[in-house]
């Protein structure tokens, strides 16, 4: 059997397409995403910079399937985490084809958004009650009942008050 030189200068294990150097072991971030370094580079979390090799591969979540059906074609739903964290319900029958970089498939996409549980709390502020909101990606918020958010002007309108937990 002949070997190529990636082959030959790595083993079996995989090589960095940047340098050359073989990467490093998969490993979980804070917020819960996997990721494979080049074995020749490291975060620094004192100057927040890579220190070496660059290369970083993010590894993506694998789609969750959904107990219900799509409404626009009947086919089951997918729940999907972007790499941003954000999550959505989509049709199982979309795909995306690389090589025309078009969309194919039911088009149904509903972006999930947060829930909110009534606090007995008032607000500081203004003495209205108080809500925690929790993001689709875990963050939880206390906010006022008042606070929301005007999309056609694209700024909060009430209430200001909101503390992150």
């Amino acid at each position: 059997m002949v070997k190529n030189k990636d082959e030959e200068k790595s083993g079996d294990a995989e090589v960095c397409p940047k340098c050359g150097s073989p990467l490093g072991e998969i490993t979980t971030t804070k917020d819960g995403r996997k990721i494979q370094r080049c074995s020749t580079g490291s975060w620094n979390p004192e100057t927040r910079k890579v220190e070496g090799c660059t290369y970083v591969r993010w590894f993506g979540s694998e789609p969750e399937t959904l107990d219900e059906k799509c409404p626009k074609c009947g086919a089951p739903l997918l729940l999907v985490t972007t790499r941003s964290g954000k999550k959505l319900k989509k049709c199982s029958t979309s795909s995306w084809d690389p090589k025309t970089r078009q969309a194919t498939g039911c088009d149904f996409v509903e972006w999930q958004k947060g829930s909110i549980v009534a606090l007995d709390e008032d607000c500081p502020v203004c003495g209205e009650k108080l809500v925690l909101f929790t993001t689709s990606s875990g963050k939880k918020l206390k906010k006022c009942s008042t606070n929301k958010w005007d999309p056609k002007t694209r700024k909060a309108i009430g209430c200001e008050y909101a503390v992150w937990m």
